[in-house]
């Protein structure tokens, strides 16, 4: 038990070292983001919104959204 325990310290200090570099170093991820962040996020969008709006018109799905009046109670045989 002891040496699991000391395993598992030892991997989260190698784990939190490892954090700490990748974070000092994301000047990539910034540009990134700043350059592709707002046109990525229009097309999803524009491509979330066309995909629906196809499923919604053209598929031919019932959707049924309330049964209120359409359920119909069996008649009763004895």
């Amino acid at each position: 038990m002891y040496r699991f325990a000391k395993a598992a310290l030892n991997l989260s200090g190698q784990a939190s070292r490892q954090v700490a570099v990748r974070n000092a170093s994301s000047g990539a991820s910034r540009e990134f983001h700043a350059k592709y962040g707002m046109p990525l996020l229009i097309g999803g969008a524009a491509f979330c919104i066309s995909i629906w709006s196809y499923v919604i018109t053209s598929t031919g799905i019932a959707w049924n959204l309330s049964p209120v009046g359409k359920v119909q109670p069996k008649e009763w045989n004895e």
